[in-house]
């Protein structure tokens, strides 16, 4: 038997380590529950729509978009968004970033995920400071933009929207999404 190469008392560093290095499969965890990742295409398609509305203000605010880790540091919590918008120096191999780093969480309801994201992710990231979340319910046809994240969750929310209402996106976007292919 080869020694571990990470060695921890702390089980939520243990288990956060562990899905990063020694997981076949991309996974998250959701309030110490380890979901495996399983986007459907109509999940992606959206997504895709997304990344493709928002690519030149990303770029021009030296930005990178993707679906990289979030930590949520003193919790059970590991997130892995639909879309992350997160600040180009920020972003190395291997490291999780913070939602406070981030400057946009999207995520796309599936059937397997939607109540996580309904209800869970809004009260963490708004918790963990990440200044927007834009959620996609599928299940409702509608989305979501929440801003002013605080310990209690977010101050403010717009909508839901139904789909074919576009969505706002403040500074430092000030991007209207176009929700009527989603």
């Amino acid at each position: 038997m080869s020694a571990l190469p990470y060695h921890s008392a702390d089980p939520e560093l243990a288990l956060k380590h562990a899905i990063q290095h020694h997981a076949r499969e991309r996974v998250q965890i959701v309030e110490g529950v380890v979901e495996p990742m399983t986007q459907g295409w109509g999940q992606e398609a959206i997504a895709g729509r997304v990344r493709r509305q928002l690519n030149d203000r990303v770029h021009a605010l030296g930005c990178l978009m993707g679906a990289g880790d979030l930590d949520l540091p003193g919790s059970s919590n590991w997130f892995i968004p639909d879309v992350a918008v997160v600040p180009a120096a920020l972003a190395k191999d291997g490291d999780a970033l913070l939602p406070e780093q981030t400057l946009l969480v999207v995520e796309v309801t599936s059937e397997a995920s939607g109540d996580i994201d309904r209800v869970v992710k809004p009260r963490r990231y708004a918790e963990y400071g990440a200044p927007l979340y834009l959620l996609i319910d599928r299940r409702g046809g509608t989305c979501t933009l929440f801003s002013q994240p605080g310990p209690l969750g977010y101050a403010r929310s717009v909508g839901p929207l139904p789909f074919g209402e576009p969505v706002e996106l403040p500074e430092p976007f000030g991007v209207r999404v176009d929700t009527s292919e989603f």
